[in-house]
């Protein structure tokens, strides 16, 4: 099934429509904070990206491009996309809605990190994301996956 994958414009519906999913109240996964901090009224410039089922937003992220020389896990060093905050609200889950928001990160072609949530990993798994060598100073607490495009691979330390 296609999915139309939307960048999400930063303004009060958009705002409305984050506060249906599970996650809402989380501040590690809402996208409220980040909403709120650019509110423009239809600022098309927003890291959100989002599937609508009618006239609902059912799936949600957010892309962040972080620039070659910030680069710490890929090989060789370059500009990467940080995929945050997936969201699949309850009764759409299991419906490719996920699948199609990770295929579009994808095919900007460069690689992608992502701090999964809990119970998430198997996901992540099949979309071809892999763990990288923890380092403590580097992630921080935190156990990032990554995906690599073809030619690219983890950076050696």
């Amino acid at each position: 099934m296609m999915y139309t994958i939307e960048k999400l414009k930063v303004n009060y519906k958009t705002l409305e429509e984050f506060k249906k999913f599970r996650e809402y109240g989380l501040q590690e996964l809402s996208m409220l904070e980040d909403l709120e901090a650019n509110i423009i009224e239809d600022d098309s410039v927003s890291p959100f990206y989002g599937i609508y089922f009618g006239d609902k937003l059912v799936a949600r992220m957010s892309l962040y491009k972080v620039e070659k020389k910030f680069d710490r896990y890929f090989e060789p060093a370059q500009d990467y996309l940080e995929l945050w905050k997936l969201e699949v609200i309850a009764d759409y889950q299991n419906k490719g809605y996920g699948k199609a928001l990770v295929e579009y990160a994808k095919s900007f072609g460069l690689p992608i990190k992502t701090n999964p949530r809990v119970k998430s990993k198997e996901f992540w798994n099949k979309m071809g994301f892999s763990t990288v060598s923890y380092e403590m100073e580097r992630d921080l607490g935190e156990n990032p996956l990554v995906w690599y495009p073809q030619g690219v691979k983890e950076q050696s330390h």
